[in-house]
């Protein structure tokens, strides 16, 4: 008599968060299905309401996930005297023409049009980069500091990256660093 087969949950669990990161990406919270997510993990539909409740669970976990990953906005960036130009850099290097756009930013640009996507996506930042970004400047308006930060970001990345507009994508690299370095130093240190 054989033995029954053992499912590995963790490897399956991350099979299917995986292939969630991609439909996600790929399609956004609406256009990307639970069967879809399902065949890219290597099992049924089932099974990812198994392991995850719904879509709108995964969704949040994926999201999570992406928050809690390595990120440009860290403390020891904050702490640094020249740290608004830093920032820039990164920005501007992550929004680059030979640039991959971050699976983060797909995913938010690709589901923004879905209301439960969004609110999951403004939790998700509020308790990740936000959090982190507030913390680091301190202040009574450190909160309101960190997602103005927040916003320059997504909106170059956007502008520059989502909808390539000239201005942004023929810029001298320097300039634009420059330009945007001042932006973030200002808010980086400024005082309540």
């Amino acid at each position: 008599m054989s033995k029954p087969h053992r499912r590995d949950s963790a490897a399956t669990r991350r099979a299917i968060l995986d292939s969630a990161r991609t439909a996600f990406v790929g399609a956004g919270y609406d256009g990307a299905g639970v069967r879809e997510i399902a065949a890219g993990a290597g099992v049924t539909a089932m099974m990812v309401n198994r392991y995850f409740g719904s879509k709108e669970t995964l969704f949040a976990e994926v999201v999570a996930e992406i928050m809690a990953g390595p990120r440009v906005l860290t403390d020891e960036l904050m702490a640094r005297d020249d740290a608004g130009l830093r920032l820039a850099q990164a920005v501007v290097d992550m929004t680059g023409r030979s640039a991959t756009p971050l699976d983060g930013f797909l995913i938010m640009a690709r589901s923004a049009s879905s209301p439960r996507a969004a609110e999951i996506a403004r939790v998700e930042i509020a308790r990740h980069h936000q959090k982190t970004v507030a913390q680091a400047l301190g202040g009574p308006d450190g909160a309101t500091r960190a997602a103005l930060i927040l916003s320059l970001v997504a909106g170059v990345q956007v502008m520059r990256q989502g909808l390539g507009l000239t201005a942004l994508t023929e810029a001298d690299p320097e300039a634009l660093t420059r330009l945007l370095g001042r932006q973030f130093q200002d808010l980086i240190r400024s005082q309540p």
